[in-house]
Order: structure tokens, then C-alpha cells, then sequence
């Protein structure tokens, strides 16, 4: 599983991918409407990937969506353009649908069977910090990779690891069937029935169905690092340094996960008040407060995810799972949007320090629920 982690994200193109479409002479708009396409992408297919992964071979979908990805980014390096950006990013949304939930029940599932669903939230939090382990190993590698073999190089690069990854999930461990009884139609519509009746029936379930949903998706504010760090006037090739720094303390963030759980609400005003004081300034010594914050974000996404798999049961746990990722990417369009609009107005520092109001918002609604009295007793 930490290979797979580490694999899926060591993706050299990750760390200059925006400024690559900036380099092709895309606006920022039209940057933030590949980060759209993308998103709807993975919105229409989330809940269909949750059930075929609730229905299916979990590890297949692992095994596939890697391979999906790779293929996108061989047609960005290749035939650099607007039409083949978006087309990489449908084909990127569809492996990481395919992935979304499905690689929370597998594991939440296979640690229930040998006892050790507690250890779900630390595993699945360290499991973040080897994917930023890989963005980090990544970012530092883009740097003289881009110097030397310019963007088709990063990309043949990212095409291999991918398809690294997608063999690595054929190793992951899988005990459950890869369907139920009753027949492939009567399946998919028992898990639909149970996923619904979780959803509609449970308090508990709803509210950290909608925590997943804010946290995770206003994370998404992380496609736009490169842009912030470019921002602060460094050169291009040293974007993927500082882009570093982020994803260093991001990793931080997941290595921590599990600890510390009733001081979210707290953690998270801070972590709004580093992500505004660091983008804000617009200096390169900023991206160390942005950095941060986004470990604190991660840490905190890791927290309301074990929470989630705690509350819903095993017959559709992919499929509730990936209604989480749903509202996610709805709150990551709006993030894209929001972007898009502003940036006729204002710059990479303002917009990134912007996402730190509603971040605030949910810390306040979190303190005044109270993450371990009242919400702990609804939950």
C-alpha cells in the first residue's frame, strides 16, 4: 500500500503541470477550466466507481486507474495544447474516480477482518505522507529533469512511474469476492439501496459525510501552489524547489494523522491564519507558513475520514465513501470557479489567502458543536 502511495504521486509533471500550460500561453482562466474539466470528470464518475468497487475487484480498479492517469500525461508532454490538456484531465478524473473510495474501503475492510480498524486512521494518514513523499521526491527531481530534457522528459518519466504503480496495486491484498449474490444487476442495485438508506438514515453518517466533503475539498486549493510560488517572481526552474516546501510540511501533516484529534477545530483557525499570512505576503520565505498550513489540512482530512469509516457499514462502504468524494469535488469546483473569476481581479496571493475564510468557518462550526462533546455524542 505504501508503494502504491508512493508511486501514484511520484508524477514528476506534478509539480510544473500548471506552469506548463502557462508556458503554452494559457491564461488563468483558461488554466482553471482544465482544473473544471477535471473536476466534472471525476464528479460524473465518483458514485458509478463506488459501485463497481463495492461490487467488483477493488484491487482491479487500483490496477486500472494509475494506467489511466499515465495516459494523460503522455499526451501532455506529447502534443502540448488546450484540447489535449483537457482531454489528459478527463483522463486523469476517471483514474482518480476510479481510485476515490475504493482505496478507503479496501483498506478500512482488510484491517477490520485481522482486528486493527483502530490503526485505520494512522495507516491511512501515513499512506498520504508516502503520496507526498513521492510529490516531494518528485519536486525535487522536476527541477534538473526539466533543465536537461525539458517537458516531454518529465512526462516519459511520469508515464513509467504510473505504470510502476498500477503494478504495485495488483499486489495489494484482497479478501472479499468480486461480487455478491443475486447476479451482477441485482448487485449493483442492493448496494445502491444499502449506500441510500445509510446516507438518508443515519445523522451520524451525514455529518461526516459533509466533513469529509469541506475539508478534503477545499484542499484542492493545492493545484494552484505553482502558480503562488510563481508569483512571488522566482524562475521557472526554480518553482519545483519551493513547490517542495509545501508539500514537506503537507507530508508532515499525514505522518501525524490520528493524534491529536480534539484540537481540530483550533488547528484549523491556525492553519486558515498560516495559509493567509504566507500567501498573502507573496514572498518566496511564505511558502514555509503555506507549507503549514497545508500539513494541518491533511492531518485534518486524514481525522474526519476515519470518522466516516467508522460510522458506515461494509455492504457499501465504497459507494458512501465515494458520495463523500462527491461533495468534495463539488466544493473543489466551486474552489476552481472561484479562481477562475477572481483572478480577473486579483493575484496568485490573494485568491490562495481567500481560501482561508471558509476554512475559518468550518473550525467555528466545529467549535461551537464541539468536536468531542456534542458532535462525538451525534456521531
Amino acid at each position: 500500500m505504501y508503494a502504491y502511495a508512493f508511486l501514484e504521486d511520484f508524477v514528476l509533471l506534478y509539480p510544473v503541470y500548471a506552469v506548463l500550460f502557462a508556458d503554452t500561453g494559457l491564461s488563468p482562466a483558461a488554466i482553471s477550466s482544465l482544473f473544471v474539466i477535471w473536476s466534472v470528470t471525476t464528479f460524473a464518475l465518483e458514485v458509478p466507481s463506488g459501485v463497481w468497487a463495492d461490487v467488483f475487484s477493488r484491487r482491479s480498479l487500483l490496477v486500472v486507474a494509475p494506467l489511466l492517469s499515465g495516459a494523460g500525461f503522455g499526451l501532455w508532454s506529447l502534443f502540448p495544447s488546450y484540447p489535449v490538456f483537457a482531454a489528459g484531465f478527463v483522463l486523469w478524473g476517471a483514474g482518480s474516480a476510479l481510485r476515490s473510495g475504493t482505496m478507503q474501503a479496501l483498506v478500512y475492510e482488510e484491517l477490520e477482518r485481522v482486528g486493527a480498524a483502530g490503526s485505520y486512521a494512522r495507516l491511512i494518514g501515513r499512506s498520504e505522507a508516502m503520496s507526498l513523499v513521492g510529490v516531494v521526491a518528485a519536486s525535487a527531481l522536476a527541477a534538473p529533469v526539466l533543465a536537461v530534457g525539458g517537458y516531454r522528459a518529465l512526462g516519459a518519466a511520469s508515464v513509467a512511474v504510473c505504470v510502476a504503480c498500477a503494478v504495485a496495486g495488483w499486489w495489494l491484498p484482497e479478501s472479499r469476492g468480486s461480487g455478491a449474490e443475486g447476479g451482477r444487476e441485482a448487485s449493483l442495485g442492493s448496494v445502491v439501496r444499502a449506500g441510500w438508506a445509510q446516507v438518508r438514515g443515519e445523522p451520524a453518517v451525514r455529518w461526516s459525510l459533509v466533513l469529509v466533503m469541506v475539508v478534503e475539498g477545499l484542499a484542492s486549493l493545492d493545484e494552484y501552489v505553482p502558480l503562488l510560488v510563481r508569483s512571488t517572481g522566482v524562475a521557472a526552474v526554480s518553482v519545483p524547489l519551493l513547490v517542495l516546501v509545501v508539500t514537506v510540511g503537507d507530508a508532515v501533516g499525514g505522518w501525524l494523522a490520528g493524534r491529536g484529534v480534539r484540537w481540530l477545530a483550533p488547528l484549523l483557525a491556525v492553519g486558515a491564519v498560516l495559509l493567509a499570512a504566507g500567501s498573502l505576503g507573496e514572498r518566496p520565505g511564505g511558502m514555509v507558513l503555506v507549507g503549514a498550513a497545508f500539513g494541518v489540512f491533511r492531518w485534518a482530512i486524514a481525522a474526519a475520514d476515519a470518522r466516516l469509516q467508522e460510522r458506515i457499514g461494509d455492504g457499501a462502504r465504497a459507494t458512501v465513501t465515494s458520495v463523500a468524494g462527491l461533495g468534495a469535488e463539488s466544493v473543489a469546483l466551486l474552489v476552481f470557479v472561484g479562481y477562475a473569476v477572481g483572478s480577473r481581479w486579483a493575484g496568485a496571493g490573494v485568491l490562495v489567502g481567500a481560501v482561508a475564510v471558509p476554512y475559518v468557518v468550518v473550525a467555528v462550526v466545529l467549535g461551537l458543536a464541539g468536536w468531542r462533546g456534542r458532535v462525538h455524542r451525534e456521531m
